[in-house]
């Protein structure tokens, strides 16, 4: 069985209008959003076997906070552009690219990329929020071989949803 958490990354700062969206950084919602999602992962003993995450400063930032709430080391968390805005088939092939030796997925980035994955792989969600996770496990041991048809949905949590 293999699981993928899909989390989107927390709330950005738009204090500087001029600045290129790849860097922007968290507003104060979003580094207060990031901590409390990582432990209620942690509360449910869900722990990453992997990390990806989009090279953009707000994703890499959610990443880096939610890895330091869950002790995953932060070396280890793989940063790409190939997930900075990037389409569903896109983030599918990724992930149809992982190696078999993990079980447990992480990955983080962008709507509506995001939104149309999560619909390509049989969930049903009109807005992933900012820090949002959703979830599924597939009923199948190799990546290559995750779709729509061996998916459960699995949870999701955001960060207005009652703890």
């Amino acid at each position: 069985m293999k699981k993928l958490i899909i989390i989107r990354h927390a709330k950005s700062s738009w204090d500087d209008p001029y600045l290129d969206d790849h860097q922007r950084p968290l507003a104060g919602r979003g580094l207060r959003d990031s901590p409390r999602m990582g432990q209620r992962l942690k509360r449910e003993n869900i722990f990453p076997d992997r990390m990806i995450s989009s090279d953009a400063v707000r994703a890499e930032a959610t990443a880096l906070i939610i890895a330091e709430q869950l002790h995953f080391p932060k070396d280890k968390i793989e940063f790409t552009r190939k997930l900075y805005h990037a389409s569903a088939y896109a983030i599918l092939e990724l992930l149809r690219n992982t190696g078999d030796d993990t079980n447990t997925l992480f990955i983080f980035g962008h709507n509506p990329g995001f939104n149309d994955l999560i619909d390509l792989l049989g969930g049903e969600i009109d807005n992933l929020p900012t820090c949002g996770q959703y979830a599924f496990k597939f009923d199948t041991n190799a990546w290559s071989q995750i779709s729509k048809k061996n998916s459960q949905i699995w949870f999701v949590d955001y960060p207005k949803k009652e703890d």
